[in-house]
């Protein structure tokens, strides 16, 4: 597996289905700052996004707009069944700026929960408050031309003043 974030701000994205399952994918995808646009069978111009969560249909549908989505040049997710995944979705935990994921590239999606709860408390939530300062005083030390050994030093001393390292 290949892990990335993808910025909702430049990526379109799509969920196609139906049910409980579908409506609990899309409200994920708008924590993350994602507008979904949301159709219960797969629209005429699948090519207009760059990802699709399928999620809610027989397994015929869903591997119908998988290849569709496919063809179109679109990455898809059909929600439990790998074989027609080309990404999984990870468990993900999200502390201000910094965002955690664990994936088991859909064999254990139980697996990941507990990789998500761990992560939870291994990262607690004053990670977000430490972000922000070292982030506003990145942003000042790159205005003098502070070196990077500089950034890192600066970052760890913020970070164990906030009892995080």
């Amino acid at each position: 597996m290949i892990p990335i974030y993808l910025d909702p701000a430049v990526v379109r994205v799509a969920v196609v289905g139906v049910g409980e399952l579908a409506q609990r994918r899309v409200a994920w995808l708008r924590q993350t700052g994602a507008e979904p646009e949301v159709w219960a069978q797969a629209p005429a111009q699948l090519g207009r996004y760059h990802a699709i969560w399928v999620v809610g249909l027989t397994r015929e549908a869903a591997t119908a707009v998988a290849e569709a989505a496919r063809d179109a040049g679109v990455l898809v997710n059909v929600e439990d069944v790998p074989s027609l995944c080309d990404f999984h979705t990870p468990a993900v935990v999200r502390r201000g700026k910094l965002t955690l994921a664990a994936g088991t590239g859909g064999a254990s999606p139980a697996a990941a929960r507990l990789a998500r709860e761990r992560l939870q408390a291994a990262f607690p939530e004053r990670w977000e408050r430490a972000l922000d300062e070292i982030a506003h005083a990145r942003a000042q030390l790159r205005q003098g031309d502070a070196s990077f050994d500089i950034l890192i030093a600066d970052a760890r001393a913020r970070l164990a003043k906030h009892d995080l390292l």
